[in-house]
Order: structure tokens, then sequence, then C-alpha cells
């Protein structure tokens, strides 16, 4: 049953993180329960049947237009790579597409609409990063995955690189100090993705990638100052606090700018969303 699944990953994932949390915490003051734990406990819930189904759903279109326009003889020669390899390159493939996705929902405002409750959460922990809107989620897979399942890469190689993947996802919003000397540049880290979640103004725009730095490097997008860490994270304007109000919260009317609007030298705001 699904739920005997759901519970195995949340013990064995708590398990993991929290005494690392405890031991090797970047804020040490921040409670176990933080604010809006509760609420990110149903998106662990709730959120991961309603994007499996969205992606299945993405996958079986992806692969049957695949046939169609993708050589058969191509797809054989991926999936008879080996199995580290396909690994290796499904992350790089996926996480350009990630790159690209989530910068555009930075940008574009009716995309940031989604994403914006993502970067609503201010104190980030392991469990911060189920707090996605589904659509947010689905589309953003979608792109990162479409070479993927288009290319004819095994199962098995897929399934590695998904659980790599959710790992990573849990790693990088995690509440911990440790930094990772030259691995900084090569994987993504907490030390990386906080600063995606900073108020610090220079932050904002910065660290897209979700598991390759050298991505933000080659687009000029890497923000990750030395001996500095954010003070502050969240976005300036006021999301709803509980799952179902933040699932319907982008369809409402409001604001529909970017997450970040173009500073003038005339009049520079003093807050503006992250």
């Amino acid at each position: 049953m699904w739920w005997v699944e759901w519970l195995k990953g949340l013990l064995l994932t708590a398990l993991i993180f929290v005494p690392l949390e405890r031991v090797l915490a970047l804020k040490s003051s921040q409670k176990l329960f933080r604010r809006g734990w509760a609420n990110d406990m149903v998106y662990f819930t709730v959120n991961g049947q309603l994007i499996n189904l969205g992606l299945s759903a993405v996958a079986s279109g992806i692969i049957i237009a695949a046939g169609w326009f993708v050589p058969t003889g191509f797809r054989s020669v991926v999936a008879a790579q080996p199995i580290w390899l396909q690994v290796l390159e499904i992350i790089v493939l996926s996480d350009l597409g990630f790159y690209l996705a989530h910068r555009a929902f930075h940008g574009v405002p009716w995309l940031w609409k989604f994403h914006k409750i993502h970067h609503s959460i201010e104190e980030l922990d392991w469990l911060a990063g189920v707090r996605v809107h589904p659509i947010d989620l689905i589309l953003t897979k979608a792109v990162g995955f479409l070479p993927v399942f288009s290319f004819g890469f095994s199962d098995v190689a897929i399934g590695a690189s998904l659980i790599i993947y959710g790992w990573q996802s849990f790693f990088v919003h995690s509440n911990i100090g440790v930094k990772f000397g030259p691995l900084r540049w090569v994987l993504a880290t907490p030390e990386f993705h906080h600063w995606h979640h900073a108020k610090d103004l220079e932050a904002r725009d910065k660290n897209f990638a979700g598991q390759l730095p050298i991505l933000d490097v080659l687009f000029g997008t890497l923000y990750m100052p030395r001996n500095k860490r954010p003070v502050e994270y969240g976005i300036d304007e006021a999301i709803p606090g509980n799952y179902l109000s933040q699932l319907v919260h982008p369809f409402r009317g409001g604001s529909t700018s970017t997450a970040h609007p173009v500073e003038t030298e005339k009049a520079r705001p003093s807050t503006r969303e992250v």
C-alpha cells in the first residue's frame, strides 16, 4: 500500500537528516518543528501522489512522441551504454533542462506565481524541499526529462538518477553548515542552494541548478561567496500558510511581477520578492 512506502520513506529520511541537522547545524537555534513544519508534512504526504500522476502522463506522452521522431537505432545505442555512464548523462541533461525551466519560473510572471510557493519558506531544513506547487514541479521535471525519455535511456539508469535527485533535494535544503571545499563547485550543496533562497539583494536570481553548479558558472548566475552565509530566507509577499490555500493561491488575482523586478539606478526599492 502506498502509505506504507510513504511511512518508510519518511522515517528513513528523518533518521538520516534529523541527527545530521542537530550535529552539523548551520542555524543551531532553529527548532526541529520549525515554522511551517506541519504544512510541509502535508506536502510530503499528498504532493507525491499528484506529481507521480502528472509525471507519468508526461513521460508516456514523451515516449510516444519519441517513437515517431527519434530513430530506434539511436535509442538502442543509448540504452546499451554502461549504466553508470547513462546515469551521468541523465544528470547532465536533466539538470540542464531543470536549470532552464527553473530560471523561467523566476523570470516569467505567470510561472513565478507557482514557484513563489516554494520560496515562501523562511526556515530551511531537509523537509523544506517538498514545499513545491505540483504544477511547478511537474512542468520543471517535464522539461528536464524530455531528452531523457526521448533518447531511450534504460529504466534502471532513469530510476537511479531519480533516487539521486530526490536525496540531493533533501540535502541542499537541509540545515547543515558543513563546507565541502572544492566539491561545492561540482555538486550542489546546502551552501550553494541556501543562497538561492536568500533575501540578500546580491543573491537574487542566482544558483538555479539543481545538481551541477557548473551550469550557473557557465551561464553567469553563480553566487557563493566565501566566509558568508544567508541571514534570512523567503519572499516579501505574504503567502497563505496552509496547503490547500497555497495550491489555489497562484490562480487568484494579484501581482503579476516576476521574482525580481529590474532595478534602476535612480530608485532601488527597499524590498523585492525573491
